[in-house]
């Protein structure tokens, strides 16, 4: 019905005016004025909901000032040539536009009839036909919208009168300046205005699409690192299976290790990796040989040896996850020792990737300081003297220093690894990357 009433109407006008005279009398004009029309609305940019502007306003009011209603109504309506719509909408959108357009130009006739010419009336005309424009676009598009059921006249009215606010001021003085341009300087200045605006309006568009798909791309990564983490709760809970001491000193190490990372001033994706790095670090003992883990008593040379084989292990298992080949390798060697006497490898400091080095730290630190069947724990400042004794011989002096100072300012439950913060399944807590036993202080 509505799109009958709006064809009918749009139609009857345009045989009206014909039929009176009207006519198109510099075509050249027109059609270039309705092909910037079109492509500028091809490239409209939305503002936020349902909100989308162009410039296609511009050159068609620009033709309702200099060329009359005729055409208007056909740059008004070429602008349909840029969207993508079904029928029925193209239609209805031909027809509003040709309405629009006709409407504009016949307030622009008005104001310059009533004030005779000049300067003044170029002026006058150009905002009337603006104001015309601007206010029967919205209501048409406020009309479209509540017939389509997505929301009322005063939620339209709310979201396009600023609009309406905003490109009166705007568009007033370029249209009036156009027709001067047009009519005093050349013709040819349309053009040398319309081909930046057009250009400044494509760029404005690609900087949106960049924008979304950053955003998109921020939202994918944030769900891979999603996934990793619960991969590696996975991981870590299948090991807890065996030996429960693993999944906690895993949390903790993951904690200690992006806190040294932290303190170190590594990137933040740096500081992700290392709480990655540190919950997964163990995981190759899942391969070890039944009741290696469970012995509740010390290990002999030969079921340390065994039990070292454990980061090579787990270097196996996470290089055949896809994107886990970085984490394989740091889990290789975390306890690669910076004298160059560590497994499985025996690099020396340059060699060791510096996650490993800080793997090794929290690693050893929470060791010492966890209750294990064959020995009690140290207290923390006996475990911190041990490290300072072990810096350029087991561990790297910077890591050391960066947990000192991390471990003086906390308080005794993060020296313990006793806060919530360090279970590994404690609701609401991000778990932290931890690093593997040191080879001189633990069974690993």
């Amino acid at each position: 019905m509505y799109i009958g009433v709006v064809a009918s109407a749009a139609a009857g006008l345009l045989a009206a005016l014909l039929l009176d005279g009207g006519s198109v009398e510099n075509w050249p004009g027109v059609l270039g004025l309705a092909a910037i029309a079109a492509v500028g609305e091809r490239g409209r940019i939305n503002l936020r909901g349902r909100l989308d502007v162009s410039i296609s306003l511009l050159p068609a009011i620009l033709a309702a000032v200099l060329f009359g209603p005729v055409a208007a109504m056909i740059v008004f309506g070429a602008s349909v040539f840029g969207l993508t719509i079904p029928l029925a909408g193209r239609i209805a959108y031909l027809a509003t536009r040709a309405l629009t357009g006709a409407a504009a130009a016949g307030s622009a006739a008005g104001v310059v009839a009533v004030m005779a010419g000049g300067t003044g009336a170029i002026i006058a005309s150009s905002a009337a036909a603006v104001l015309c424009a601007e206010v029967l676009d919205s209501a048409f598009a406020g009309a479209t919208h509540r017939l389509r059921g997505n929301g009322s006249w005063r939620e339209a009215a709310a979201e396009l009168f600023p609009v309406i606010v905003a490109s009166v001021p705007l568009y007033s003085p370029a249209v009036a300046l156009l027709v001067l341009a047009y009519r005093e300087v050349s013709p040819w200045t349309l053009p040398l205005f319309f081909a930046p605006a057009l250009a400044a309006q494509r760029w404005f568009l690609m900087y949106q699409e960049q924008q979304r798909l950053a955003t998109d791309l921020q939202g994918a990564n944030e769900s891979l690192t999603a996934a990793n983490l619960s991969f590696a709760k996975g991981l870590i809970a299948t090991l807890d299976a065996r030996d429960k001491y693993t999944a906690g000193h895993s949390a903790a190490v993951a904690i200690y290790a992006r806190d040294i990372a932290k303190r170190m001033d590594l990137s933040e994706p740096q500081q992700s990796l290392a709480h990655l790095c540190g919950l997964v670090h163990d995981i190759g003992k899942i391969g070890l040989p039944a009741g290696l883990l469970e012995k509740p008593g010390a290990l002999t040379l030969d079921e340390r040896r065994e039990m070292q084989k454990h980061s090579e292990i787990g270097e196996r298992i996470l290089a055949n996850v896809a994107t886990y080949s970085e984490i394989a390798s740091i889990v290789r060697h975390h306890h690669e020792r910076v004298d160059g006497q560590g497994y499985p490898d025996g690099l020396g400091k340059s060699e060791i990737p510096v996650l490993s080095r800080i793997i090794a730290v929290a690693d050893a630190y929470n060791a010492m300081t966890s209750d294990r069947p064959y020995r009690d724990a140290m207290p923390s400042r006996v475990a911190r003297l041990r490290l300072a004794q072990a810096v350029e011989n087991q561990f790297d002096t910077s890591v050391v220093a960066a947990f000192e100072a991390i471990l003086a300012g906390a308080d005794e439950d993060y020296r313990l690894a006793r806060s919530d913060d360090f279970a590994l399944s404690s609701p609401g807590v991000e778990p932290k990357a931890e690093a593997l036993p040191a080879l001189a202080y633990s069974r690993g």
